[in-house]
């Protein structure tokens, strides 16, 4: 599933070497946090959320019956991580 988040928000940032992904493994799903640089939020976010929004759809589509659910969150990259 990972390779498919990359996938998608690899084709719209611009700076992929600051791009950061992070998986963390609850009991009932599997959050996913993004990591982008401060110029790529807009371009991977997209106007009114269209391009997270289709991405969250295309993972809850990609994802078997009967396994955990996936949280899919973009955050700004923290100064100190650039």
């Amino acid at each position: 599933m990972l390779d498919l988040i990359k996938y998608v928000v690899f084709q719209f940032a611009e700076k992929k070497d600051l791009v950061k992904i992070e998986e963390n493994e609850t009991e009932e799903s599997i959050d996913v946090t993004v990591y982008l640089a401060d110029s790529d939020m807009g371009k991977v976010i997209g106007k009114q959320g269209k391009i997270a929004k289709a991405l969250r759809t295309l993972v809850r589509a990609a994802t078997p019956k009967g396994s955990k659910k996936y949280n899919v969150e973009i955050k700004e990259l923290e100064e100190e991580e650039e």
